[in-house]
Order: C-alpha cells, then sequence, then structure tokens
C-alpha cells in the first residue's frame, strides 16, 4: 500500500534512493562522454590541412566531392576510426590493470607490453633490411605475446600476486629495451630512422585493413572485461575479502593481466607506441564517477578514445600542414595530468 500523505519514507527507499541517484548520475556521465565522442570526431573529420566545411561534406556525400572525398574517405575517417579502436582499448586496459594491480600507476606499459612491440617492430624492420607496416605489426604483436608469455610464466612459478607481475613487468620492459637498443646499433642509418618513427606512435600509415584486424583484436575480449566488473570491485577490497566471497584472484589475475596486454598489443601495433592515455584514461573518469568498475571501465574506454581523438585532431592542425606524430601530442596531453596526480591525487580516488 502507498504510504501516507506525509509519511516518512521507509528505511529501505531511504537507502536505495541515493543509490538510485548516483547510477543515474553516472550513467549520465557515460551518456555525455558518447555524446562529446561522437562531437570531436565529426570535429577532428573537418580539422586538418585541408579545411571541409559543411557543403564539402554535402559534396562528398552526394558523390561529387572530388579531392574532398579523398581526404574524408582514405585519410581522416581511418585515422578518426583507428583513434577510437586505440583510445578504447587502452583506456580499458589501463583500468583493468590498475584494479588488478591495485596500483594507480599501473598499466599495461608497466608490464612491459610495449617494450616487447618495440622489439618485434625492432627487430622485422633490421633483420629485414625496411619497413613494411604488416610486417612490423606481426613482429611487435610477437615481441608484445613474448613479453606476456614471459610475465605468464613467473607467475606461474610463484604466487600471482601484484608484487610478482609488477617485478616481472619491469624486469621484462628493462631487457626488451636492452634487446631493442642492441638491435638499433646494428641496423643501418635508415633502419634506425624508421624505428624511431615507430616508437614516435603514429595514425598515418593505417588503413582499412588494418582497421579491421585492430577492430576483432579488440571487441573479441571487450565484453570478458566488462563482465568482470563485479569481480573487480571485491579486488579492490583486498585479495582476502574477495577471495572469501567467491573470487578466484590469482586466476582474475593473471587472465586480466594477459587480456590487456594482448588488447593494447592489437591496439598499437600498427601505430606504434601511443603512452600515457592508459594511465590517464582510467584516472579522470574516477576522478568523475568513483570506482565502480561497472560505470569505470566502459567510462575509461570512452575517456581514451576521446583523448586519442582529440590528441590526433591536435597532431594535423598544431603544425599543419606538416603532421606531428600522435605518440608525441599523447605524451605532452599526458605528462602535466601525470604529475597531477603525483602531486595533488586524493587517495578517496582508490
Amino acid at each position: 500500500m502507498p504510504s501516507p500523505i506525509g509519511a516518512s519514507p521507509s528505511p529501505a527507499a531511504a537507502v536505495t534512493a541515493p543509490y538510485r541517484r548516483l547510477s543515474r548520475r553516472k550513467g549520465g556521465f557515460l551518456v555525455l562522454a558518447l555524446l562529446a565522442l561522437v562531437a570531436a570526431s565529426v570535429l577532428g573529420l573537418g580539422c586538418g590541412a585541408v579545411h571541409l566545411s559543411i557543403l564539402d561534406w554535402l559534396r562528398v556525400l552526394s558523390g561529387d566531392g572530388g579531392l574532398h572525398a579523398a581526404v574524408l574517405w582514405e585519410l581522416r575517417l581511418p585515422r578518426i576510426v583507428m583513434a577510437l579502436l586505440v583510445g578504447w582499448a587502452l583506456g580499458i586496459s589501463g583500468a583493468l590493470c590498475q584494479a588488478l594491480l591495485r596500483n594507480p600507476l599501473a598499466s599495461p606499459f608497466t608490464l612491459g607490453v610495449a617494450s616487447g612491440a618495440g622489439f618485434g617492430a625492432v627487430l622485422v624492420i633490421v633483420a629485414g633490411g625496411g619497413m613494411s607496416i604488416g610486417m612490423a605489426a606481426a613482429g611487435a604483436f610477437g615481441g608484445a605475446v613474448g613479453a606476456v608469455g614471459i610475465i605468464l610464466a613467473v607467475a606461474r612459478m610463484r604466487r600471482a600476486s601484484t608484487e610478482t607481475l609488477i617485478l616481472a613487468g619491469v624486469a621484462v620492459m628493462f631487457f626488451f629495451s636492452a634487446a631493442t637498443s642492441f638491435a638499433q646499433y646494428l641496423g643501418t642509418m635508415e633502419q634506425v630512422y624508421e624505428v624511431v618513427f615507430w616508437f614516435f606512435g603514429s595514425l598515418g600509415k593505417v588503413g582499412w585493413s588494418q582497421i579491421g584486424i585492430t577492430a576483432v583484436m579488440v571487441a573479441l575480449p571487450t565484453p570478458w572485461v566488462l563482465g568482470r566488473a563485479w569481480d573487480l570491485n571485491l579486488v579492490m577490497t583486498g585479495d582476502e575479502a574477495a577471495a572469501a566471497l567467491g573470487v578466484d584472484v590469482g586466476r582474475l589475475r593473471v587472465r586480466g593481466v594477459v587480456t590487456a596486454a594482448l588488447m593494447t598489443a592489437g591496439a598499437i601495433c600498427f601505430t606504434g607506441v601511443i603512452g600515457f592515455v592508459g594511465l590517464v584514461a582510467p584516472h579522470i573518469t574516477r576522478m568523475i564517477i568513483g570506482s565502480d568498475h561497472r560505470y569505470l571501465l566502459p567510462g575509461a574506454g570512452l575517456i581514451g578514445a576521446l583523448l586519442m581523438v582529440c590528441a590526433d585532431t591536435l597532431s594535423r592542425t598544431v603544425w599543419a600542414p606538416h603532421v606531428v606524430p600522435v605518440g608525441i601530442v599523447t605524451a605532452f596531453l599526458g605528462v602535466p595530468f601525470f604529475f597531477y596526480l603525483l602531486v595533488r591525487r586524493r587517495r578517496e580516488f582508490w
């Protein structure tokens, strides 16, 4: 029966009402982030050395675009789509690693994935005598898988604790960095130039075939990651508490780290190293809506995609007609925020 007029709400309603308001606020943030992402993507399609107005868009859509059609379909749109995929993968992977390792500075790059991918690409470039984007991507993915394999082997030999995985990642990172430097030492000047350009991180060489491969490697693990939201919430309270509630923490940590690393490898194998997105996107999301991974995971993916699209737009406009590698732009954007986290971050975010 409905409560009489003027009567106080029931205890259950008093508890659930604030929770529902908070859930609506978090859902509203996801909607706003999605709308901002759509707006940034549309703006990015029009900005660059060749400006595309609304009239140009209409001509392209009518089939009479000429140069503008080539710019839109062959240059701008592939960059935007790849930026969306890479940002989504890095944002979700960063949030997953930070939860599993319970470390605010954790990301897939902390586990040596970028170093392994870089070594694989360098090995292909130096051994092959040149750079083919397909071969370099295959080498990068293979190197990243190798790094993940080493970490997984160490985790199986010892208890899969956060300390074990982080220390193993640091060791793998230094090993592959040294191997990369040695491979560069053996290469020619042209090969070293190609290696350096790959480490800059760029969206300029991607096409629709590369986008299709990346989309598969990013989309397949995403449902599994989003489905582990409740388990990640429990892991954040501590391994013992999560295990008492039925979570196999060791297995979840190993599978989650491997999944995050492979998503990252699939995202960067065609673009080169793109840093800081996987670190700062989860923190931005966490500062706004908290650490509930039901909302944090998709929110970090959307914010990561938004950061990548904005960085790509800046890379094409800040020094037009020259295009700055997007990895440099993300570093310039990420470093100040990184220092902000070190100086001003509040513990209640964790």
